[in-house]
């Protein structure tokens, strides 16, 4: 009886030390643009002094799977690892005309219109290794439309947590209140990867969602 105690009590003890340095896998998803990557890179210079990828003005800069492993989160005295997973942009349609406006050749935006679009497959494909996922949405924009209501739905049919993130807060045409409106059974934070406002609230929601996982 006394073995079958203390047995159990270190069972107890380890599972909860592995479960607690357990690595979450946190995907980052979203449409093209809407700073996905601004905000995973912020992230992990933070908490790691290294970025995770490339951003720019371009569409689709992002057109593969890009992570970064044991990526440790302090936040009030509280300590999480993930893998942190910035996906491409997810979108229902590509078409390589539109780079052509961004002075590439037309051989060039085929490329990238060939590799944007197997970057949407593959963002698919990962989301059943996910733990935890962050919408990233560009708060001046429309949240209501295809692409937006196919993440939701395909996360919704996985039953995987998310978070809402309402980013580019700092521009005057945001508003956080549409994106509430749209998806009122989601928590959504509002902040600014670009200028780091409001991570604050946006760790303390991330780490209450991991809890979940």
């Amino acid at each position: 009886m006394v073995v079958n105690t203390f047995k159990n009590f270190f069972i107890k003890i380890f599972s909860g030390i592995f479960r607690t340095k357990r690595e979450l896998k946190l995907g980052f998803y979203g449409p093209p643009n809407a700073g996905k990557t601004s905000l995973a890179n912020r992230i992990c210079k933070d908490f790691t002094g290294e970025e995770i990828g490339k951003v720019s003005k371009i569409p689709h800069e992002t057109r593969t799977i890009q992570f970064k492993e044991k990526v440790q989160i302090d936040f009030k005295g509280k300590k999480m690892v993930f893998k942190i997973i910035d996906t491409p942009g997810i979108t229902t349609k590509i078409d390589y005309e539109d780079f052509l406006k961004y002075k590439m050749s037309k051989k060039e935006a085929k490329i990238r219109a060939k590799e944007a679009t197997q970057g949407v497959v593959d963002s698919i494909k990962w989301l059943d290794d996910m733990d935890v996922v962050v919408i990233v949405l560009d708060a001046t924009e429309n949240p209501y439309n295809q692409v937006n209501l196919t993440i939701i739905g395909n996360l919704a049919a996985r039953k995987i947590p998310v978070l809402i993130v309402a980013n580019k807060i700092d521009l005057r045409k945001a508003s956080i209140k549409k994106i509430e409106s749209a998806f009122p059974e989601y928590e959504v934070v509002g902040i600014s990867a670009r200028y780091g406002k409001n991570l604050e609230e946006f760790y303390e929601s991330i780490f209450k969602l991991a809890r979940k996982a």
